[in-house]
């Protein structure tokens, strides 16, 4: 399944511009053939792996401040999760707007 412009990509992109993260974006790979169309597959895995990396990083630094490690601030400890929290709700958004497509074509008279 191949979709053009990557729609999806560009409204997780914009979510996170709106969340405030405008600055440390992390861009998700997003890889093209020569007729700039992208596997739809291929981009919904590297934006769940790039969450998943961000959940994990958050974690970290959790555990490091509980444990009383002084490299790693409350600060970063708390921008980490809310980093991850934003794109795991900017998963979960595209997710639902998925399923509700995937619903409204499977209601279509053949």
């Amino acid at each position: 399944m191949k979709i053009q412009n990557s729609a999806v990509f560009q409204e997780m992109q914009s979510m996170a511009l709106e969340a405030g993260r405008n600055n440390q974006i992390e861009r998700l790979p997003v890889k093209t053939q020569a007729s700039s169309t992208a596997q739809f597959g291929d981009m919904l895995s590297d934006a769940i792996n790039t969450v998943h990396g961000l959940q994990q990083d958050a974690k970290q630094k959790v555990v490091a401040v509980e444990t009383g490690d002084r490299s790693v601030s409350l600060a970063e400890a708390m921008i980490a999760s809310q980093k991850s929290s934003v794109a795991f709700e900017a998963t979960v958004q595209v997710r639902n707007k998925l399923v509700e497509a995937y619903k409204e074509i499977m209601n279509m008279p053949v």
